[in-house]
């Protein structure tokens, strides 16, 4: 992360820039194989890791909910192709703000608890997506050998943390934080954004 401001891919120039650092920074690389690997299981759009994040070398996992529309480059307002915090949408923002507030400026990825693109933003998952997205998390967290920390943003990350995965997970010395999903829906109502705010910082400190 490390634009000046947030909403950066409201630029198609920084769009494509990142693009480019998709197809030569060394950190995403297993990463970018990885995505493509499950987009084509899955026959799915789903969106590429951000090059500009730590790739592989996280050592903090943001876990959302499901790509927003304009993480997918397809639809008829095209988005960025990523998942991103440089996206240009007011949960992007929101996590833009907090996480330099926070001080959670390098060394976190950002995920979703489902990973494919859903649609609208008001198509929730179902608790069958959640399961087979938490079985895809857990083979996520194997290719990143840094990570001490996942942040659990929202109801269904949550949900499918604790149903599908906390149980499988062979990594004991992982903290896990639960905190609000930075939709503007969840984060303009009162204290919620201080909440949010107060673990990135958590999240920001190594255990």
């Amino acid at each position: 992360m490390f634009l000046d401001s947030p909403r950066g891919f409201r630029d198609p120039d920084v769009v494509a820039e990142r693009m480019q650092m998709l197809e030569t920074e060394p950190t995403v690389q297993p990463l970018r194989e990885w995505a493509a690997d499950l987009a084509a299981r899955r026959h799915a759009v789903v969106p590429w890791f951000d090059p500009a994040e730590a790739g592989v070398q996280s050592r903090v996992l943001l876990v959302f909910e499901a790509p927003g529309p304009m993480t997918n480059a397809g639809n008829q307002r095209p988005g960025s192709g990523f998942i991103s915090v440089d996206n240009d949408d007011q949960t992007a923002e929101n996590t833009w703000r907090s996480r330099v507030e926070a001080g959670l400026n390098d060394g976190a990825l950002c995920w979703n608890i489902v990973p494919w693109y859903l649609g609208p933003a008001s198509r929730k998952p179902s608790a069958a997506e959640v399961k087979d997205g938490a079985d895809e998390l857990l083979s996520l967290m194997q290719i990143l050998p840094r990570l001490d920390t996942v942040v659990l943003s929202g109801r269904y990350a949550q949900t499918g943390w604790r149903k599908h995965l906390a149980s499988s997970l062979r990594r004991p010395n992982v903290r896990v934080i639960e905190t609000w999903h930075p939709s503007p829906l969840a984060l303009n109502q009162p204290g919620k954004r201080e909440q949010y705010v107060a673990a990135l910082r958590e999240a920001a400190t190594a255990p």
